[in-house]
């Protein structure tokens, strides 16, 4: 079964280190390896561009990551750039493992768009607008005023609309959640969010927040992270599947992915710390759903959206 994952931090990682490496890492300091995604079957990874704070603030890490994603990622005999939905059908034909550039936090672009278009053309095709705090363009959801979009802001939302990046509402600001959505002539998506009625976290978001991502014909992506899945205990595949469950009875069986955040965490779900062992979620889910179902939970529901949200060519 064919696994597409929204998000991982393995470019911080490469960023912080570089004494790693992506293929053949011998360290064991990698979530995300490129034999795990190939013992994972996997379709498509999306790699985040984020920055940590120490280094945060200027264009200089970014290009530095991205230029490690050329170098390190895609010279992987089997990874494949996507860029427009041609990218996913290549990969689907020749047997690769596509490969999807996101920001998360667009502080280092200082408000200059000019930035944000010449990541484009690098290849950036999603972007979440903030991590947990602020920055030029709006509040994270950690922030204490919960302030939404700022002018430039709203200026961002309508550029990654015409320039075609996606927008990741994971992080965001509940206000700039509503603000975004209320600009955007796009649909918008959370790559790696649960569902916060099941576990009251500030990351995960509200049933309001996850049917009008819904009803915009956008997805939600099931995020690892214990703390997002059970504030009680140590977090399970089963807790997994209850945000699955719960996002399914609000309307959302066909807008549910997955998004990880290996090489973002330093504790995991029991039987799942890294891809290659997604098989253990795949075998839960079959207990429940059908292969249908738990195809789409797995790559056929983000498929469906890269492949109308990505550019032609």
């Amino acid at each position: 079964m064919k696994v597409v994952d929204f998000h991982c931090d393995v470019l911080m990682k490469l960023l912080l280190d570089d004494r790693l490496h992506f293929k053949n890492d011998v360290t064991g300091a990698l979530d995300v390896t490129y034999e795990r995604l190939q013992d994972a079957d996997t379709l498509l990874q999306t790699f985040a561009i984020y920055i940590p704070s120490k280094l945060n603030g200027s264009m200089t890490p970014i290009l530095d990551s991205i230029d490690l994603f050329y170098e390190k990622v895609l010279t992987c005999p089997a990874m494949h750039l996507v860029r427009t939905s041609g990218d996913l059908d290549y990969c689907i034909q020749n047997g690769k493992i596509g490969a999807l550039l996101s920001l998360e936090g667009l502080d280092g672009l200082q408000g200059n768009l000019a930035m944000l278009r010449n990541l484009y053309q690098l290849g950036v095709r999603a972007a979440g607008i903030t991590w947990n705090y602020a920055n030029w363009a709006a509040d994270g959801v950690m922030e204490p005023r919960g302030g939404g979009l700022t002018a430039k802001g709203k200026e961002l939302i309508k550029e990654c609309n015409k320039l075609g990046i996606m927008l990741d509402m994971s992080h965001l600001s509940e206000r700039g959640f509503w603000d975004s959505v209320a600009l955007s002539d796009k649909p918008v998506f959370a790559s790696h969010s649960n569902a916060k009625s099941i576990c009251d976290h500030p990351r995960n978001l509200t049933d309001l927040q996850i049917k009008t991502i819904i009803e915009g014909k956008g997805i939600v992506g099931i995020t690892y992270v214990p703390m997002f899945l059970n504030s009680q205990s140590a977090a399970t595949i089963d807790d997994i599947i209850r945000h699955i469950d719960y996002i399914g009875s609000l309307g959302g069986e066909k807008h549910i992915m997955l998004g990880s955040d290996f090489d973002g965490i330093d504790t995991y779900v029991e039987r799942l710390a890294h891809p290659g062992q997604v098989i253990a979620l795949k075998d839960a889910l079959l207990k429940r759903y059908s292969t249908t179902q738990t195809e789409g939970f797995f790559s056929q529901n983000a498929m469906r959206f890269l492949c109308e949200q990505l550019p032609v060519s």
